[in-house]
């Protein structure tokens, strides 16, 4: 077995070919049965001494180190930043269906924490607003098969990943999702990166140090085009802001296809901070089976936003306050994410 663990369950246990007939023999509907009684029977068996034992040492549990007054305030910015640049804000289910990380995301599964209803706990806001575009683009293609129209949606979560991260930081966190989907069309790339950059930029207006890196994923194909019609259109826009090519990149290569940017900002102290994340899938493509459909996500690291920042003036608390006097970047980095 490539799990040791596993494998020495599997030696050890007492049903041989457990594992093959749990995943071959039984459908989801038993399995999801069987699972039910199994952890019923377990949850049955925990005192309130081991239950508070529990939420103390399992990391998965701990609230987040945040303040949630803050927090709710920079959602509510956010989400009034989607609606300014044409997003439709939804408000996912902190589930959603087995393998939605994995079947189009090519993320391990156990990176994912799964349920025993056939479910998994949300890990990435942006495959599940990938599945809804999915199905909006769907009703569109049946009206007309060739629809251009674009789906924009957005949407703030707090997610659970089950890989271990670096000291101090949460398995839970607060993301910003963005998705755009629809045809293949020579506008759409550069067009729908010029938004989602815009709309995370709206959200860091006034936070000091930040640059975006583009990175061309095409072997050299596509930068005139990135400088030219992004880099280009975005500087005199937002001239506080560096622009720039990240020809060193390596994570998501073989994630995204075409071209990916990253978001960065400088604290006073001179620690670069990754804040924001996106690029181009086949998502779309593949859960519609048309390789015409095209899909550009991107996140923002909300709530590691919200520990770099401290309030500007006591008692702010509303987002017009917010949008004239905005927070400050701070040296403590608390309540981070990996994103």
């Amino acid at each position: 077995m490539d799990d040791p663990w596993l494998g020495r369950i599997l030696r050890e246990g007492a049903a041989p070919g457990m594992l093959d007939a749990l995943v071959e023999r039984l459908s989801p509907a038993d399995l999801q049965t069987l699972m039910m009684a199994v952890y019923r029977r377990r949850a049955a068996a925990v005192t309130p001494a081991g239950l508070l034992r529990r939420y103390e040492h399992d990391r998965f549990t701990a609230p987040s180190p945040v303040d949630a007054g803050d927090l709710a305030r920079l959602t509510l910015l956010a989400h009034e930043c989607l609606t300014r640049h044409g997003f439709t804000g939804l408000a996912p289910a902190p589930v959603c269906p087995l393998g939605t990380a994995s079947a189009v995301a090519t993320v391990s599964q156990d990176k994912v924490v799964t349920t025993t209803r056939t479910t998994e706990v949300v890990s990435d806001v942006t495959n599940v607003l990938a599945l809804e575009c999915a199905l909006r683009r769907r009703d569109l293609l049946r009206a007309d098969a060739r629809s251009r129209t674009r789906v924009r949606l957005g949407a703030t979560q707090r997610v659970l990943r089950a890989q271990p991260f670096g000291p101090g930081m949460m398995p839970h966190f607060a993301l910003l999702g963005l998705c755009t989907a629809g045809r293949d069309e020579g506008s759409f790339d550069v067009e729908t990166l010029v938004e989602h950059v815009e709309v995370h930029l709206d959200v860091l207006r006034g936070l000091g140090r930040v640059r975006v890196g583009f990175t061309d994923l095409t072997g050299g194909r596509r930068r005139t085009a990135l400088r030219e019609r992004v880099l280009d259109v975005l500087a005199p826009r937002h001239p506080e802001v560096g622009f720039g090519f990240d020809d060193e990149r390596v994570s998501g290569r073989g994630y995204y296809t075409g071209a990916a940017f990253g978001i960065d900002v400088t604290t006073p102290e001179g620690e670069v901070v990754n804040l924001g994340d996106g690029g181009f899938t086949t998502w779309t493509g593949a859960l519609l089976g048309n390789a015409r459909e095209r899909l550009l996500v991107s996140g923002l690291g909300i709530e590691r936003l919200c520990g770099l920042m401290r309030p500007s003036s006591q008692g702010e608390s509303s987002s017009e306050g917010r949008r004239g006097d905005p927070f400050t970047l701070s040296g403590d980095v608390s309540g981070g994410e990996d994103d």
